[in-house]
């Protein structure tokens, strides 16, 4: 079994910036009648408080949803390597200025009226808690690791992980 390190506060924010940016895409999952509706989404920002905040089209499911109920959970994995769940709250907000700090061109793919599409909307999320895992040494490591274990039989886990609370 690995480290066992709980984070609070600061460092459980900084734990979520560290492996959300290098992570890069979650599942965002909402709730429709009691049922988790998930989807992939790539975040814009993510600020000293842990808060991760995305782009969406204004009509969008997700936004219905989040109006509806603002339990939203995110889920960041990168296999073999990286893993990190939140809940949380979320809220829509239509504010222009802070949607051009957060728009980037690539975004345009999805949302083609470009940075000033009157449907473009934000999603701010706020974390309650969570949970990571990650492994101590890095990729190449943990897979050095996973190798010689199966050839040898005995447990090397490489990993670290813990409860977060902000």
């Amino acid at each position: 079994m690995g480290d066992q390190k709980d984070l609070k506060n600061t460092s459980a924010a900084e734990k979520i910036k560290d492996l959300a940016e290098d992570i890069k895409t979650c599942i965002l999952c909402t709730y429709k009648e009691g049922k988790l509706q998930s989807r992939p989404m790539s975040f814009q920002e993510i600020d000293e408080d842990g808060n991760i905040f995305f782009l969406s089209d204004k009509n969008s499911n997700k936004n219905a949803e989040i109006n509806e109920n603002s339990k939203v959970e995110l889920v960041f994995a990168q296999p073999h390597d990286k893993f990190l769940f939140l809940h949380g709250n979320a809220s829509v907000s239509y504010d222009r200025k802070r949607i051009k700090e957060l728009w980037n061109p690539i975004i345009k793919v999805w949302m083609t009226g470009g940075e000033d599409d009157p449907n473009l909307s934000i999603i701010k999320f706020v974390p309650e808690d969570g949970y990571y895992w990650n492994n101590k040494h890095g990729k190449m490591v943990a897979i050095a690791k996973m190798t010689v274990a199966f050839v040898t039989g005995k447990t090397m886990d490489d990993g670290i992980e813990g409860n977060l609370k902000l």
